[in-house]
């Protein structure tokens, strides 16, 4: 049988490494932007990672650079909206998203409103003209979602209420600093889930049935990252040859989910949309019953994962090589403080029914490594609880 057409890409322009972000003055002039708008969240206005973009930047009072600051922790079309008319108020020429996941979707996506002014996301079409969009550097302050890296932006639709993937190579940053002292003031159970996030990504990507050898190592080695370099920051967060190792892994994350994910991130979207969790966190409690129901059906899944943290797994049964590596991932959870149920974040039985419904619209369980059916959610959410 003829192997389908595969196309591999990685053409991100990243700088790596302390104090990076004092090379974003350098980066903007290379790009041509003299007026940036600075998208972020006002959660961040008051961290060390402000801090050091303003003294990169220079004062704000000096008109050279513009700032909207009110996208929500998972953002909505209006907050997209509202930060295109900022761009637009401020005559500005490019964006600097600085943040988490949530701000780095965020200016990504205002872009395209830029682009398309009467556009709704409702009706986006990704095989429109996207190109010649407004110059774009993204800096994240987290280690978990990896959009810097990513051809998508995650939106909540006012239409629906629910979550939405605008995807488009043409959406890809033009440059991505990570400076791992932008995320030294993360605090522990931030670290942990948004961090849980990215080893998601690794995990799910890397079992992903599509055909993409090149991002199945990176996922690989972002697994190994996660499970070296997250216990060591959420035990000391000014570890930042660990607060590196987790930028990368984040990165490596997204990168590597260009091949696509599972069925934990079809739980995982409902669950912030219809009950508020933290994406990470909705992630991390629902990972080891996804892994568990993958591995039932397809035994020896997960040896590589196990061989990826360390385990002692390449000689053992198929069933048994899964069996430690689940062991493994939930020993890894629990000393995170991410072992506890969905209960404690307050999602209940009445919630399951349409929580149910959206992760079935979902997409990403239809590349899961086995085949789920609307009953399997509902069971895996009950598995949770």
């Amino acid at each position: 049988m003829t192997q389908p057409i595969a196309t591999f890409s990685f053409p991100t322009l990243i700088l790596f490494g302390s104090g990076t972000i004092e090379l974003l003055p350098q980066r903007l002039d290379a790009l041509g932007v003299t007026r940036p708008l600075v998208v972020t969240d006002p959660g961040l206005l008051k961290t060390e990672a402000f801090t050091l973009l303003q003294r990169a930047l220079g004062p704000m009072e000096t008109g050279k650079w513009f700032l909207f600051s009110s996208v929500r922790p998972n953002p909505i079309e209006q907050d997209v909206v509202d930060g295109a008319e900022a761009y637009r108020q401020g005559n500005c020429n490019g964006v600097v998203a600085i943040g988490g996941g949530s701000a780095l979707d965020a200016g990504k996506a205002i872009r395209l409103l830029l682009k398309q002014p009467g556009m709704t996301f409702e009706n986006f079409d990704w095989k429109a003209d996207w190109s010649g969009m407004a110059p774009c550097i993204c800096i994240p302050t987290t280690a978990g979602t990896g959009s810097e890296v990513g051809r998508s932006s995650v939106v909540t639709l006012k239409a629906t209420g629910r979550k939405a993937v605008l995807f488009t190579p043409k959406l890809l940053a033009d440059c991505v600093i990570l400076d791992p002292v932008l995320t030294r003031g993360l605090p522990a159970k931030l670290t942990a889930a948004t961090g849980v996030d990215a080893l998601t990504h690794c995990i799910e990507s890397f079992t992903c049935p599509s055909f993409h050898p090149m991002c199945d190592g990176i996922a690989l080695e972002g697994i190994r990252l996660c499970v070296e370099a997250l216990p060591k920051v959420f035990r000391d967060g000014s570890d930042l040859d660990a607060r590196g190792k987790m930028l990368m892994a984040a990165a490596m994350g997204a990168v590597a989910f260009q091949k696509d994910l599972g069925a934990t991130h079809s739980l995982a979207h409902p669950l912030s949309t219809v009950c508020g969790l933290h994406h990470g966190l909705a992630n991390a409690l629902c990972l080891p019953f996804v892994m568990q129901l993958n591995a039932e059906r397809k035994p020896g899944l997960y040896r590589r994962v196990g061989l990826a943290c360390g385990l002692d797994v390449m000689r053992m049964r198929d069933t048994d090589a899964d069996q430690v590596t689940l062991a493994f991932i939930s020993r890894f959870l629990n000393e995170l403080n991410l072992g506890h149920g969905l209960r404690v974040e307050r999602v209940t039985e009445e919630h399951i029914p349409k929580l149910v419904e959206q992760a079935w619209e979902d997409p990403c369980h239809l590349t899961n490594p086995v085949p789920i059916s609307k009953e399997d959610l509902r069971e895996l959410y009950l598995k949770a609880l």
